[in-house]
C-alpha cells in the first residue's frame, strides 16, 4: 500500500487518531498537511511527519469556520500544489445525558463533527474533480452507526457524516473520486482517557478481543481506503470496532 508521492489534508492531526493517520501515511510517503485547531499540536505532528522523510505543513484552522478552511486549502495548495487525500477527522465531545445539555453544546458539536467535514469536502473536492482522482475518507463512529449513551447529540452528528458520505460518493464516482468512511469504536486516546475508569474498564469487557483500539489501527483502515487496493470502493462504512458493534 505505498502511497509515494501523495499529498493529504488531515484534519484533527494534532493528536490522537489525526496524528496516528498522519504519521500511517507518512510513512508509506504521503506529504502530509496538518490541519489542526491548536498551533503548538499541529507543529509538533508535522515535526513527526518530517522526521520520516516527508513534507509537512502545519496549518492551524478551526474546521468549523468555512472561511478559515477555504484559506487554509489554498495555503496547502500554494505549496502542495494538489491534494490526492482528504481525511475528516477532526471531532469533538463530552459525554453527558441529552437532557442535560443546552443549544450552544449542540451547535458546537454538529459544527465540529459534521460541518467540518462539510467545509473540507466543498473546498477541497473540486479540486479533485480538476485532476478527475481522488480519495476522500471521513471519520465518523460508531456511535453515529448504534448510538451511544451520554453521546446522543455525537452519534447524531456522526450518523449524518455516513449519510453525507454515501451521498457524496455517488455524486463524486463519475469524476473518478473515492468518498468512504470509517468508524472507530473506543480507541485508547488522551480524550478517552479522561473519561472514569469504571467507563473504560466496561467497554473493556463489552469488547470481543477485551481491549481498546489503538490509535494507529484506526489509521491503518483509513492507509487501505487511501490506497489504490481501494479503488473499486465509495460508499463504504468501515467499522474498526475490535467487534464491539457488527453489521447484521
Amino acid at each position: 500500500m505505498q502511497l509515494e508521492g501523495k499529498k493529504a489534508i488531515v484534519t484533527g492531526a494534532g493528536q490522537g487518531i489525526g496524528r496516528a493517520i498522519a504519521l500511517e501515511l507518512a510513512g508509506r510517503g504521503v506529504d502530509v498537511a496538518v490541519c489542526e485547531l491548536n498551533p503548538d499540536t499541529a507543529r509538533a505532528a508535522a515535526r513527526a511527519v518530517e522526521d520520516l522523510g516527508r513534507k509537512a505543513l502545519a496549518v492551524p484552522v478551526d474546521v468549523a469556520d468555512y472561511d478559515a478552511v477555504s484559506a487554509a486549502v489554498r495555503e496547502i495548495l500554494d505549496r502542495f500544489g494538489f491534494v490526492d487525500i482528504l481525511v475528516n477527522n477532526a471531532g469533538w465531545d463530552r459525554i453527558q445525558p441529552f437532557l442535560e445539555t443546552e443549544p450552544s453544546f449542540w451547535e458546537r458539536v454538529i459544527a465540529v463533527n459534521y460541518k467540518g467535514a462539510l467545509n473540507f469536502c466543498r473546498t477541497v473536492c473540486p479540486v479533485m474533480v480538476e485532476r478527475k482522482q481522488g480519495k476522500v475518507v471521513n471519520i465518523a463512529s460508531d456511535a453515529g452507526r448504534v448510538g451511544s449513551l451520554g453521546e446522543t447529540v455525537y452519534a447524531g452528528a456522526k450518523g449524518a457524516v455516513i449519510a453525507f458520505s454515501k451521498s457524496l460518493a455517488r455524486e463524486m464516482a463519475r469524476h473518478g473520486i473515492h468518498v468512504n468512511c470509517v468508524c472507530p469504536g473506543p480507541t485508547d486516546t488522551d480524550l478517552f482517557r479522561a473519561q472514569p475508569e469504571s467507563v473504560r474498564q466496561a467497554l473493556e469487557r463489552a469488547i470481543p478481543f477485551r481491549r481498546l483500539a489503538r490509535p494507529e489501527e484506526i489509521a491503518r483502515a483509513v492507509a487501505f481506503f487511501a490506497s489504490p487496493l481501494s479503488d473499486y470502493v465509495t460508499g463504504q462504512v468501515l467499522s474498526v470496532s475490535g467487534g464491539l458493534t457488527m453489521a447484521g
